[in-house]
């Protein structure tokens, strides 16, 4: 937790240190309150022995009552006992309280009264502003590392993202945050209040008499024993809650995603059944958490109330012995209830600082961990342009023992077309990542424009590069936003040109709301084949020097997909195309066509020289096609 702490700004330090001033300022308001009572109950007793000179106790009114001319017709007379107080004749051992009496009056209980309000009206203040500058502080700490999380995770690359999993990562940057968020803001109100009034009024207690300091002392051993156990008990299950919440979130995301799938299947139960039993375990630990905490409130009252019961127990006894005051037994049992909520406080800060503990260190886990794919320090310049080349590449996915691509080597000229196919889990699509930079090879080299991928930033890099992935995704908004999604400062032809190149505008222009219509997150109120199109036209909207169609095609009909093809050699013929498709007829026209079989190339040209000199691709093309329209 403490690490996270080095993400404060200089006015969150600085406003820590005026809760350190505020929350002395309260615990002296709430001390000195506990003096300001006692006085006014010794104004109030003070003022009824005054007025009522029988109601004191016994043997100091016999004493002044047989002072000579103190007691005049029944009554006494306090201006003599003064005389007699300044003369000293009066014991030393009574003096004081008598003068106490003689000199009391209403305005002593004024002036007493006033002076609680007034500490208690500037302690109310100073809560007040620590309340604030703690939400204040907490709230900004919550959304700078909000903000820095998203951050890191952006700059993952799709080897980050699969170590965490995406369940993970939001858990992490809502669940996890806002137990931190919780416990710093709790933290501020508390970590220095419990502290500074637990010493303090320990302090004073023990000037009032060691009888009740004792029995103060043996109840917090008996709370500490108590509630120590307690949190033995439930700490180590917050780290287990928060897995069963990641695993909860994954299930919930992967059943909302594959809705559609859940439903042809009639899969409902099985996913609910899935939900239930992961809610249900979830459910026990917080139950059980909660339950045990539970104990907390009872053994907290059991221990105030039997420690109020041992002070006025004691304190009646030391009264009748005339070694302490009621008012002082009052003022204890006030210093003793501070002690107590103190001590709470310090117990809730025990109870959620572990919690938060184990958000911090998973939290942490995401800004600690290396990126696997960096800029470089030094940039370098692209010397070409739309030129994509391959050398000896081989890569293999982390903590995976074998390449999914063995030594591929190719190039691509500017306004090439090279296309691979090959059979599912031939690394296809693993090669054409890339060229993104998605992954880094595991050796050799990839250059774009003549530079290697690894030597010129991510974002000049995907600047030149319209990537349209295997899976269409669209994001929530209106069809105008997505084609301009990668280049916003995009004209409105531009948008509509690249919409009809990928032959998305045919049903673009169907819409009432045309290009202002909504989409669903997910891209899920359009089709298969509608989705597919956007998204290539997203990537020709930012005008790249090259294409990389990852099976992009697959969800468009022949019809389309020979149009969108026309569409794209016409338009965009200096364009350099990455074609990765299942069907022959989407890569028949392509400069060089590469076949890939378990990563590795074994053969490679045009469609005519394929046909001749390649079994496997011979073998695919005759799948799909029949040998008149292979022309063999």
């Amino acid at each position: 937790m403490f690490k996270l702490y080095k993400r404060f700004r200089p006015i969150d330090w600085v406003l820590t240190f005026f809760i350190m001033g505020f929350t002395i300022l309260q615990v002296y308001c709430t001390i000195t309150m506990t003096d300001y009572v006692s006085k006014i109950i010794s104004s109030i007793t003070m003022l009824d022995y005054h007025n009522n000179p029988a109601n004191m106790p016994k043997e100091i009114y016999d004493l002044i009552s047989m002072l000579p001319g103190v007691n005049q017709n029944g009554s006494i007379s306090w201006e003599v006992v003064n005389n007699l107080i300044n003369q000293g004749v009066i014991p030393e051992s009574i003096a004081a309280s008598l003068s106490s009496i003689a000199n009391a009056s209403s305005l002593d209980i004024w002036f007493n009264g006033g002076m609680i309000v007034l500490v208690a009206f500037s302690g109310s203040i100073a809560q007040g502003l620590i309340a604030i500058m703690a939400a204040y502080i907490s709230s900004n700490f919550a959304t700078t590392i909000r903000s820095e999380l998203n951050e890191k995770i952006s700059n993952f690359s799709l080897a980050e993202i699969n170590k965490f999993s995406i369940a993970s990562l939001v858990t992490r940057t809502t669940n996890d945050v806002q137990q931190c968020q919780m416990a710093n803001l709790l933290m501020m109100r508390m970590i220095f209040a419990a502290p500074v009034t637990f010493i303090w009024a320990l302090c004073k207690i023990q000037v009032a008499s060691w009888e009740l300091s004792v029995a103060t002392a043996v109840a917090i051993v008996v709370m500490v024993l108590g509630i120590a156990t307690l949190i033995m008990l439930v700490v180590p299950k917050f780290g287990v809650i928060q897995k069963k919440i990641d695993r909860l979130n994954g299930v919930t995301e992967e059943s909302l995603l594959g809705i559609r799938v859940v439903r042809a299947f009639n899969g409902e139960n099985y996913q609910f059944e899935k939900s239930e039993n992961l809610n249900s375990n979830l459910t026990k630990l917080q139950l059980f958490a909660g339950r045990t905490m539970a104990f907390m409130t009872p053994i907290m009252t059991i221990v105030m109330n039997g420690i109020s019961l041992a002070i006025y127990y004691l304190g009646a006894k030391l009264i009748n012995q005339g070694t302490i005051s009621y008012s002082t037994v009052t003022s204890f049992i006030m210093l003793v209830t501070q002690i107590i909520m103190s001590f709470l406080m310090l117990v809730m800060m025990f109870v959620l600082w572990p919690r938060a503990e184990i958000s911090a260190k998973r939290i942490n886990e995401v800004f600690d961990i290396e990126l696997s794919i960096k800029d470089p320090v030094t940039e370098k310049e692209f010397t070409k342009q739309g030129c994509v080349e391959f050398k000896d590449v081989c890569f293999r996915y982390p903590e995976a023992s074998e390449d999914v691509i063995e030594h591929v080597s190719f190039k691509a000229d500017k306004g090439q077309t090279v296309a691979f196919i090959g059979s599912t889990g031939s690394g296809k699509s693993s090669l054409v990542n890339l060229v993104s930079r998605l992954y880094d090879v595991t050796s050799g080299e990839v250059l774009v424009d003549g530079v290697n991928v690894k030597d010129v930033k991510q974002s000049n890099l995907r600047k030149k590069i319209g990537f349209v992935p295997q899976k269409g995704l669209l994001f929530t908004g209106t069809i105008k936003d997505n084609i301009a999604f990668g280049n916003l400062n995009i004209s409105e032809e531009e948008i509509v040109k690249a919409a009809n190149i990928s032959c998305a505008s045919e049903f673009i222009e169907a819409k009432d709301e045309k290009y202002d219509s909504l989409i669903s997150q997910g891209g899920t109120n359009v089709s298969g084949g509608q989705r597919q199109r956007l998204c290539i036209a997203r990537a020709i909207a930012i005008n790249p020097e090259i294409l990389v169609f990852d099976d992009s095609f697959s969800a468009l009909d022949y019809k389309t997909d020979l149009k969108v093809r026309d569409n794209l050699k016409k338009e965009l013929k200096d364009v350099t195309k990455l074609i990765v498709a299942a069907r022959i007829g989407t890569i028949m026209d392509a400069d060089q066509i590469l076949v890939l079989d378990k990563g590795k190339v074994v053969c490679q040209g045009t469609h005519q020289e394929l046909l001749k000199n390649c079994q496997v691709y011979k073998e695919i093309a005759l799948s799909q096609l029949s040998k008149e329209e292979l022309g063999l």
